[in-house]
């Protein structure tokens, strides 16, 4: 099978009973999976939710909390319960684990991007299995993820992993609700989401979490943009990771043939990074960087839209709209300054510049 990265994500209704607390019995069966695809040489990061439906119950709340304010607190508590219950099992089976907590700035920020990057692949190169969730106690909901099925096909980007696994209460993606159509029909395997799949999805699925099937679409749809192959489904025991792996899951496969890559700086311009302004360039520009992998040179560029700085993030158009975005070297007023001394005449004292947008700076429109 070979060595690999894998992400696994648990969501609430598969580590919770119906009363919010955290289920034993459930705990154990996924601590065994976990460990046997460590024993199998594997490195695996857990991305867990749990902690706001482990804590709802102790602060005296009959179902899971719908204010910010209350979700915020039971996560506080839920959290410290859930790390202690892995922490305690995992040290039985001579496994040590890291308790990482990750909000969207620790995305949308580079630094703290590479940051998170280079603290997950030193635990892993030291034999630690990261457990990330979202730090629910501090994010707003202006800030959230979402849900954690989108912060594990995140995650399973930044890390550059092989496969991410979604175990839910669901075995799999149907063409339609299986729940109110019989004779819907499962995808065995797939190589793109839809977005008349999205649509046709469903919400939450249970009381105690905040994923549905349609989150899990939108993360799978992100992932594979990503290049990482992912299973969505439902298996049971202490192997069925390990069935997972080799392809007899419970569920749905979804993967692409020829599957892309992204470095970690081209992710965070393609995902994460927020727009400063604008580039609009001639249709020698757009062959150079569209077609043949060029850098984008001033020279290409005919307008130039918004105010910003060295290293901020610029959307690049051309004659039928965007193309992509890129992190560019210089900043909108150099730009049009440079701009406008080439339509003048450059002096003789005009220093060239080459590259705006180097080709490791820039992502394309896929």
């Amino acid at each position: 099978m070979g060595k690999k990265r894998i992400v696994v994500k648990i969501g609430s209704s598969s580590l919770t009973n119906g009363r919010g607390e955290i289920d034993l019995n459930k705990l154990l069966e996924h601590v065994d999976a976990l460990t046997l695809l460590r024993q199998e040489g594997h490195e695996v990061v857990l991305v867990s939710s749990g902690a706001v439906a482990a804590g709802f119950k102790q602060l005296g709340y009959p179902t899971r909390p719908v204010t910010l304010k209350g979700k915020q607190a039971a996560a506080a508590l839920g959290q410290s319960l859930l790390i202690k219950s892995y922490i305690e099992e995992f040290n039985q089976r001579n496994i040590f684990v890291a308790q990482v907590l990750l909000t969207r700035p620790d995305f949308s920020n580079q630094e703290r991007y590479k940051n998170a990057f280079d603290t997950l692949s030193e635990l892993l190169s030291r034999g630690v299995m990261p457990i990330i969730n979202e730090n629910d106690t501090v994010s707003t909901e202006e800030l959230k993820f979402g849900d954690n099925d989108m912060l594990s096909a995140l995650v399973s980007g930044l890390i550059h992993a092989n496969e991410l696994i979604i175990l839910t209460d669901v075995n799999g993606i149907y063409d339609s609700n299986p729940t109110t159509n019989p004779d819907a029909i499962k995808y065995h395997s797939l190589t793109e989401i839809s977005e008349r799949m999205i649509v046709q999805a469903g919400g939450a699925g249970s009381n105690v979490g905040t994923g549905g099937m349609k989150s899990k679409l939108i993360a799978a749809q992100t992932a594979l943009n990503l290049g990482v192959r992912i299973f969505i489904g439902h298996e049971t025991g202490k192997e069925k990771l390990l069935r997972i792996l080799s392809g007899r899951g419970d569920g749905t496969y979804l993967y692409r043939e020829k599957p892309s890559s992204f470095s970690i700086k081209k992710q965070w311009i393609a995902m994460h990074s927020d727009i400063s302004g604008q580039l609009f360039i001639d249709e020698g520009a757009e062959e150079a960087i569209v077609r043949k992998g060029k850098s984008l040179l001033y020279s290409g560029i005919n307008l130039v839209v918004g105010t910003f700085g060295v290293g901020d993030v610029v959307e690049v158009l051309g004659k039928n709209g965007k193309l992509g975005k890129g992190q560019v070297r210089y900043s909108s007023a150099f730009l049009e300054n440079v701009i406008k001394d080439d339509q003048e005449g450059c002096n003789p004292d005009c220093e060239p510049i080459v590259e705006v947008i180097h080709r490791d700076q820039w992502v394309g429109m896929r």
